[in-house]
């Protein structure tokens, strides 16, 4: 299907009229070229090879945004680093990779380049990695290990970062899903303040507590700020485990959380997903109210039916379920029970409401087709044009014998490897 319908289903479906203005006319003047629904590869290097598997020096998918000044340019983050599933935590096979962003421009001949990376450090200037964090600073019990089995030091300082949020001072906003942490660096990578939820030991200003609750590896995967650059505005990948993962029945209840700047006073708003622990793996800004929400499944295209949905929301008639304790680690409560604990039945008739949401693209069906596990980013390219970005996980996946093996586009057949690719839609 050519890239016409596909954009001409986002201006039906609104997502095309509500943007602010000041946020998208100074990009109407780029043209992005035409990119082939098969998508264009982003550059990557070598990182290293461990037991026989290449391990690329690329996972630049788990976030995107635009550059704020300059056309046709974009930044794309890694997340924690290459990692594989191992008993009680993960295998760190490059054991100090930083995780970091990169800026990447879209050239007139359809290919990207990258124009440089931005390594994220201490607010002493050293570089930090993506191992977990220790007890009392954000820590989700993972035990990080190397490829022998050995134990790895934790990190005080350790990010799995997930959001992205670019300034036009050249500051970045990066949120993660260890603390979950939101985390301001400069131009350059270095931290400049550390927000994170009430009880863990960072920062002054504070997160609401009941973020403590995040199901591990499913913490603050989304992070965007506001046109007006006031108001940031992050999404949980899935329900928080509140009061536990057993009581927490209501599984497609997700929250979304708001920060302004100035202030550092919050929001809360529920999100309703389509399927019960469905990830929510991006949040873009359109307006002060509205955004895109990538919401999908982690299934492959190559082994049966697969959800990558592009939602446009609104919180502007949502409640705002703060509560009245900003220190309560459950958080506002109804019917003496949690949210999460709680029937979306059960909230209605406490009068409170979700936030809109309106399908804006169903990405397997309008591209003709999307081979990735993980959509998780958007770059808003201006008022016709969205640009999404997978993550490719570094190209290795977790494997019993072995540890890490090279991630392909299936799990059980098949042997081409994923990759970071970005697509474009037009119109």
């Amino acid at each position: 299907m050519k890239f016409l319908n596909a954009t001409a289903y986002l201006l039906s479906a609104g997502l095309l009229i509500c943007c602010d203005k000041n946020d998208i006319d100074d990009n109407d003047s780029f043209n992005p070229p035409t990119i082939e629904n098969t998508g264009v590869s982003l550059p990557y290097s070598i990182l290293s090879t461990s037991n026989g598997v290449e391990i690329r020096n690329g996972g630049f998918g788990s976030a995107a945004c635009a550059h704020p000044s300059k056309l046709g340019e974009f930044y794309a983050m890694t997340d924690r680093g290459p990692n594989a599933d191992a008993t009680g935590g993960k295998y760190f096979p490059v054991a100090d990779y930083t995780p970091r962003i990169g800026h990447f421009k879209l050239n007139n001949d359809g290919t990207v380049s990258k124009v440089n990376e931005i390594l994220f450090k201490t607010p002493a200037g050293i570089p930090i990695s993506g191992r977990p964090n220790p007890v009392g600073f954000g820590s989700t019990g993972e035990i990080a290990y190397d490829l022998s089995g050995s134990v790895l030091a934790t990190d005080e300082y350790g990010l799995d970062s997930e959001g992205l949020a670019a300034m036009n001072d050249g500051s970045f906003w990066v949120s993660d899903e260890y603390g979950p942490h939101i985390v301001h660096y400069s131009n350059t990578g270095i931290q400049l303040e550390r927000i994170s939820p009430v009880g863990i030991n960072t920062g002054i200003r504070k997160l609401p507590a009941v973020f403590v609750k995040r199901w591990a590896n499913r913490g603050m995967e989304g992070l965007t700020v506001t046109p007006d650059q006031k108001t940031l505005v992050g999404i949980m990948q899935s329900r928080l485990y509140n009061p536990s993962n057993a009581a927490a029945t209501n599984k497609t209840l997700t929250r979304i959380v708001t920060f302004d700047i100035a202030t550092g006073t919050t929001k809360q708003f529920l999100y309703k997903q389509e399927i019960d622990n469905n990830s929510n793996s991006e949040i873009t800004a359109l307006s002060a109210s509205q955004f895109l929400i990538i919401e999908r499944d982690g299934n492959f295209s190559a082994d049966g039916p697969v959800m990558k949905h592009i939602y446009k929301i609104d919180i502007s008639k949502a409640t705002d379920v703060s509560g009245n304790d900003f220190n309560a680690e459950n958080g506002y409560m109804v019917n003496g029970k949690t949210l999460e604990a709680n029937s979306w039945e059960e909230l209605a008739q406490a009068n409170i409401i979700a936030v809109s949401k309106t399908l804006a693209v169903d990405v397997v069906k309008y591209l003709g087709g999307y081979p990735h596990d993980k959509l998780e980013g958007i770059w808003l390219i201006n008022a016709n044009t969205i640009g999404i970005i997978n993550d490719d996980d570094f190209g290795i996946w977790s494997d019993a014998t072995n540890k890490i093996k090279s991630k392909t586009l299936s799990p059980t057949s098949g042997s081409q490897k994923d990759s970071n690719k970005l697509y474009i839609l037009k119109f």
